[in-house]
């Protein structure tokens, strides 16, 4: 492995800031100074420091974000600001994507990652990977509407497959309802249109957990952080990779 990427790959910026890292003559090769991008290194065997910090390989990155309101599910977009550059410059090189979308209007847990079969796992439905989303709704949801939502919902281009729908409040003269729904999916606008499917409108959607992954209360909307060693080793079983 070039070191260039061996360096982008831990985080040590843009191919530009690496060059200058050489540059500087502040990266070691097993204790010996490399100014050439094209020098091989051998994760895991050769020792790799940058002024004198020993820099580990990492491969994989993860990052759990509470996604604000008006930035978009997507690596890039030339209109709107999308999750990849809400985390700044300095994580643009790390080839990060966003596991499933949110809507742009969409709040809630989002996990930013490398690790594409990551990403299969706690998508593909086949898993059976739960999707917990709490919801403001138009409309008293009754239990009509939650056994609609448990037997499935016929979408047009797709049945849902079997949901859980709680009602956790509601306000009769606003006729509002606060729900929960967990899926196991996560197709264009799903929530949405399953509520549409009983004639009910989502006010607003909020995703609270996704597998193993829950927002707690100390991640703030438009906050991010690294993912802890408890949520590390929930994902292992879906193809989690520490390097």
């Amino acid at each position: 492995m070039r070191i260039e990427k061996y360096l982008a790959d831990t985080g040590w910026g843009s191919r530009k800031d690496i060059k200058q890292l050489l540059a500087q003559k502040i990266v070691t090769i097993n204790d010996q100074v490399c100014s050439k991008g094209g020098t091989q290194v051998t994760p895991g065997s050769d020792c790799v420091a940058v002024g004198g910090q020993l820099v580990p390989y990492q491969r994989y990155h993860y990052y759990l974000l509470n996604k604000p309101e008006g930035i978009l599910s997507a690596t890039e977009d030339r209109h709107h600001q999308t999750v990849i550059d809400w985390l700044g410059e300095g994580y643009q090189h790390l080839d990060l994507f966003p596991v499933g979308r949110l809507d742009i209007d969409t709040t809630g847990l989002l996990l930013l990652t490398n690790n594409g079969q990551l990403a299969h796992q706690l998508l593909s439905p086949k898993k059976k990977v739960d999707k917990t989303y709490t919801a403001t709704i138009r409309g008293l949801v009754d239990q009509a509407d939650i056994a609609a939502f448990e037997a499935g919902l016929d979408l047009g281009d797709f049945t849902s497959l079997p949901a859980e729908l709680t009602v956790l409040s509601q306000d009769v003269d606003q006729g509002t309802s606060q729900i929960q729904v967990i899926i196991q999916e996560g197709k264009f606008h799903q929530v949405k249109r399953m509520f549409q499917a009983v004639g009910k409108e989502v006010l607003s959607l909020h995703r609270l957990a996704m597998g193993p992954l829950r927002l707690e209360s100390d991640l703030a909307h438009g906050q991010w952080r690294s993912l802890t060693e408890q949520e590390a080793q929930a994902l292992e079983p879906y193809g989690y990779v520490a390097e």
